[in-house]
């Protein structure tokens, strides 16, 4: 149905994509896949109209096709749902999904009521409770993703790009967007389908490309590689273990949370996290695990309760306090919450810590690049300059700063909300390894993951969350798939 041949895309001196080919066929599921900077996120911008190729052709059914602009991609019929949601905060959610389109009643007036009516059916099809009516701002990411995947079947597409779709979502919402991404395949569309999780990739696609360098590497069938293969055609090299969990001394206690309750959100959460421990915070979307991590952290306020860092209360609501504490957190939303997108990557690595790195009151350029260029070079940060701003990174390499900003500030307690989402596999093993010797080193690290393989490889205990209380400790000895997703549905032991 869509055939990408020779095509090449350069920004200034770096070259994003290199005579690449891609083929999708009609009724069948295509993985693409590949480590942050291999150019998978340029491709699909490509598609969807909002880079034009510098070489190379684009046909579809067999005829030329230019995408010149987001537009002429839709009236192609090629849909992108996105790695990150771009929902306009203040309008409803089904505004935003019949942005520039809404249907229209006398006198060109838009007609909420047929606007309501079309984006319930879009949920219902989902298989999701989302009022139509209610306002983006506030929903969790797991829904503003909802919410894009709505708008991309508003359109019929024939071709569907799924930019790490599943990226924030629980099990059962990546098998209800399974469902609809069969049944559009089924129906004869092309599914293009964007992952780092090989579960899935596996589980939903029949053929696999690999980029690496922003080249095409490999297209094969799924039924003929494993994962180790396509590991290492990503790569370009063996990884010897995604988990690498080293044994650390367990120490006092660093950070306790003691009956800490938000009315209408979480209750009666009471946990402690050891110096030189890793304990996950895991559960389903919704359950309240993040609410729970930005109320220690002073983001958001709390109704009772109280947290200790090192035997002494820690003021509430003050993230100040907190930092002041030595906490530090790397938020689930990089974007909203973790990065000040129009700045460059080395004022948003070093902004936690400014003015230790001032002289006389005085912040110099000099004293903020030495500092961004350890952790850069530390995490591979792949960036063309440090003084670029942070937005022309690609998603992973923008985790990638908000890992470093943190890093950076030597904290004695590492909050981590989801740190790898979206982040390809080479470098989860280089965080996990990351997380495992600032363990080691002391560090009380309090992780939220919903990737349970993350979860099991990395713990030493895992606290499961239910509906907004605390359902389960589980010590590591004892953790597996089956105790921690029966303690998250609310079917194992109380405690």
């Amino acid at each position: 149905m869509l055939v990408l041949e020779g095509v090449s895309k350069s920004f200034g001196a770096v070259a994003a994509l290199r005579d690449v080919r891609l083929e999708l066929r009609a009724g069948e599921a295509h993985a693409l896949v590949g480590e942050n900077g291999a150019g998978k996120s340029t491709l699909v911008k490509i598609l969807a109209g909002a880079h034009t190729p510098d070489a190379g052709t684009i046909t579809m059914d067999g005829e030329p096709l230019a995408l010149h602009n987001p537009a002429a991609a839709r009236a192609a019929g090629i849909a992108v749902i996105y790695q990150e949601p771009t929902l306009f905060p203040d309008l409803s959610v089904a505004e935003n999904i019949f942005m520039g389109r809404q249907p229209l009643k006398g006198m060109r007036r838009i007609d909420a009521t047929e606007m309501h009516r079309r984006a319930a059916e879009l949920f219902d099809r989902l298989g999701v409770p989302l009022d139509p009516d209610r306002p983006a701002r506030g929903l969790s990411i797991a829904d503003q993703q909802l919410v894009e995947i709505a708008k991309a079947l508003s359109f019929d597409a024939r071709v569907l790009v799924m930019d790490e779709p599943t990226a924030a979502l629980s099990g059962v919402e990546v098998e209800r967007l399974f469902a609809v991404a069969r049944s559009l395949r089924d129906a004869g569309a092309a599914v293009l389908f964007i992952s780092h999780r090989f579960d899935e990739v596996f589980a939903l696609c029949e053929r696999i490309t690999v980029m690496r360098d922003g080249q095409w590497v490999s297209t094969d069938a799924a039924a003929d590689v494993t994962v180790a293969d396509v590991v290492r055609r990503m790569v370009g090299r063996e990884v010897s273990t995604l988990f690498p969990k080293e044994e650390a001394a367990i120490g006092q206690a660093r950070l306790e949370v003691r009956g800490l309750t938000r009315e209408g959100f979480f209750h009666d959460v009471s946990f402690t996290v050891h110096s030189g421990e890793i304990v996950a915070l895991a559960g389903l979307v919704g359950a309240g695990r993040s609410e729970v991590i930005r109320a220690v952290f002073g983001v958001d306020r709390y109704d009772s309760g109280e947290v200790l860092v090192d035997g002494r209360p820690l003021r509430r609501a003050s993230a100040s306090a907190a930092i002041g504490a030595g906490l530090a957190l790397v938020p689930e939303d990089r974007r909203q919450q973790g990065l000040v997108m129009e700045l460059s990557v080395e004022r948003n690595a070093t902004l936690p810590r400014r003015w230790s790195l001032a002289s006389l009151g005085l912040l110099f350029g000099a004293a903020e690049r030495r500092s961004a260029r350890e952790w850069a070079q530390r995490l591979q940060v792949k960036a063309a300059r440090l003084g670029d701003s942070v937005s022309t990174l690609s998603g992973g390499n923008q985790q990638k700063v908000v890992l470093a900003k943190w890093l950076a500030t030597a904290p004695r307690v590492l909050i981590v909300d989801e740190p790898t989402r979206g982040i390809d596999v080479g470098t989860k093993a280089e965080v996990h390894r990351l997380l495992s010797s600032l363990a080691g080193e002391g560090v009380a690290v309090l992780m939220v993951s919903s990737e349970l393989p993350e979860v099991l490889g990395m713990a030493d205990r895992v606290l499961v969350m239910h509906e907004g209380r605390l359902a389960a400790d589980i010590p590591r000895t004892r953790a597996d798939e089956e105790s921690v997703m029966l303690a998250a549905t609310g079917q194992g032991p109380a405690r």
